[in-house]
């Protein structure tokens, strides 16, 4: 009983150590923005991408600005770790809305939403191959990028996925509406 309890302990211990490392990738605001537009898909598509923006705004912002030197790679590791958590969560809804039956308005909404973040993700997928290059060509972004370096692959990789996905949900779509039309000419 005694060795059980302390394995219990123990365990819990762990889930708070484990919980209290990870960060939220949002903002309290953006959480609540979230929030009021959750059975809205493309709003919440919106405001995923806004968010994901604004990481990459605020590198591009720090690497600009040398008052930001200090500690600049690790805030940029951070920044390239939120943005790509958001883009699971992109992906995520993406999953989401795509499993479930629309309405007709949502499934407008559903296709807006697929092409903003097809569009937003070419937006990113510049902005990181900047950051990239940069590394390259920059003697302090080579040397910031020792604590960002695999971070910012993993970021690549997510929006790859990211862009896959919509993609892929956006072909769907479109057979789906050709279907859709084929069926409605046959009625007639």
């Amino acid at each position: 009983m005694q060795t059980a309890r302390k394995l219990l302990v123990f365990l819990l211990l762990l889930a708070v150590v484990a919980s209290a490392r990870k960060r939220d990738p949002l903002t309290e605001a953006e959480t609540d923005k979230l929030r009021e537009v959750a059975t809205e898909p493309y709003k919440r598509m919106k405001l995923l991408i806004e968010f994901a923006d604004a990481r990459l705004l605020a590198i591009d912002q720090m690497r600009s600005d040398p008052k930001l030197a200090d500690g600049r790679g690790k805030k940029i590791h951070d920044l390239l770790e939120d943005f790509t958590a958001i883009l699971d969560e992109v992906n995520s809804n993406l999953d989401m809305y795509a499993g479930r039956p629309l309405n007709k308005d949502d499934k407008k909404d559903f296709r807006k939403g697929l092409k903003a973040v097809i569009e937003a993700d070419n937006k990113f997928e510049l902005k990181l191959r900047t950051l990239k290059s940069a590394i390259d060509t920059d003697p302090q972004a080579k040397i910031d990028a020792q604590d960002y370096h695999y971070v910012l692959q993993d970021a690549v990789e997510a929006l790859k996925s990211s862009a896959d996905m919509a993609r892929e949900y956006m072909n769907d779509k479109d057979k789906d509406k050709d279907k859709d039309s084929a069926a409605e000419n046959k009625k007639k």
